[in-house]
């Protein structure tokens, strides 16, 4: 029997939960780079660098001495307990058996949405966002609603309130992202302290997505953005997820790792075994390297991203139409400039096909995104110049047009 005979309900096809899911408009735009000689790809939220030596040597001891084998759901022990150590440091005592290593911070989102939504449940999320956590809990049949970012003449800022107004009774889960992908907004500890408070009251969980929290440049004198961590208790209905990918430059290694109470910890590694089983042995020999050899590298790592973010906020600023606030966390720029109101997504193609300049489009993000675009400038001075030249060149073009 071939395929036409078959009625349309027996057709094969995935389930409408995960046929409703969106594709990546960003993953959409570089597939519409690919061929082109000389894009310039600012598109991706990783730097143009390689993993530090040192982690990478570490893989390299740790595969020649045989470390190919399973490991422990959560983790190997060295690690979870660096990994304790070093949350601790930066967010007050957290015991090990809070920590649970994770194949890449997505797969940690997952697990995390794993343990605490399902069909039916109410998820609440601020936008603009990274695509994978607003479809996320989509896939586990969850119902998503957003509460978007305001934007002005101080960049992008939270309207408390309304946030507070859609965490009502019933509502499930918080999802966060802080510092923002893809805005840089961050979340002040004031507005923590207030959603954690009213969360309590109504037994709502958060999951807090801080894999930007050392990608931070208003601190004043702190290494870390504010934290969910540095206000409750270790047993409280939050969640906290990280990465390897940002600080430490490890993004193609795909390891991340998870805080949450420990009661759910025997829970959590069913479900890394069901899903992954564990983080490979050797890639976690790297991310302990990272943890305990990686401090230094961070701290420089953090200045020249912020010389990057000012070096391109002064370049685009001088570009007629262009509307842009510096960020305080993330690596990326979100701004606004003539045509993308008009449609994002086709502008970004635009720019790859006749600029050669690869930048994410706002609508990629949410439609609280569209009218904006995302540029990741954790790369060199000179290729954000280049970078900056030729959208000059594409805008007057236009404007000759």
């Amino acid at each position: 029997m071939s395929e036409t005979d078959l009625s349309p309900a027996l057709l094969p096809h995935a389930r409408d939960a995960v046929r409703a899911l969106r594709p990546s408009q960003i993953r959409e735009v570089a597939n519409a780079g690919l061929g082109l000689d000389d894009v310039l790809p600012f598109w991706f939220g990783e730097s143009d660098r390689v993993t530090p030596l040192f982690i990478r040597d570490a893989a390299s001891a740790a595969l020649a001495a045989g470390a190919t084998f399973y490991t422990h759901n959560l983790g190997i022990a060295p690690l979870r307990a660096a990994l304790a150590g070093y949350v601790s440091a930066l967010h007050g005592a957290t015991a090990v058996d809070h920590v649970a290593v994770t194949s890449a911070g997505v797969n940690a989102l997952m697990l995390a949405a794993q343990l605490v939504v399902g069909p039916g449940d109410r998820v609440v999320e601020v936008t603009p966002l990274w695509p994978n956590l607003v479809e996320i809990p989509k896939i586990l049949g969850a119902h998503v609603e957003t509460v978007a970012l305001d934007y002005g003449p101080r960049g992008w800022t939270l309207d408390l309130e309304r946030l507070l107004a859609a965490l009502t009774p019933g509502t499930k889960l918080l999802m966060l992202n802080s510092p923002n992908n893809p805005t840089g907004w961050v979340m002040t500890r004031d507005e923590q302290r207030a959603v954690l408070d009213h969360c309590r009251r109504h037994g709502i969980w958060i999951i807090a997505d801080e894999v930007y929290e050392r990608l931070y440049y208003a601190g004043e004198g702190r290494s870390v953005a504010p934290s969910f961590l540095d206000l409750a208790s270790r047993d409280e209905r939050v969640i906290c997820v990280n990465s390897f990918s940002k600080a430490w430059l490890m993004t193609g290694w795909r390891l991340g790792w998870i805080v949450a109470p420990a009661p759910l910890m025997d829970d959590l590694g069913k479900l890394v075994e069901y899903n992954t089983s564990c983080a490979p042995a050797f890639v976690q020999q790297a991310g302990l390297a990272a943890v305990q050899q990686g401090e230094a590298f961070t701290q420089q790592l953090v200045g020249e991203l912020k010389a990057s973010r000012d070096h391109l906020v002064r370049a685009l600023s001088a570009l007629p139409g262009v509307d842009i606030k510096a960020p305080a966390g993330a690596m990326y720029l979100f701004f606004s400039l003539p045509g993308a109101a008009a449609g994002s997504l086709a502008l970004c193609k635009a720019l790859v096909r006749d600029a050669r300049i690869g930048l994410a489009p706002g609508s990629a993000f949410g439609p609280e995104g569209e009218g904006f675009v995302r540029w990741c400038y954790a790369c060199e001075t000179a290729r954000l110049d280049e970078g900056v030249a030729r959208l000059r060149g594409f805008l007057e073009g236009r404007r000759a047009i």
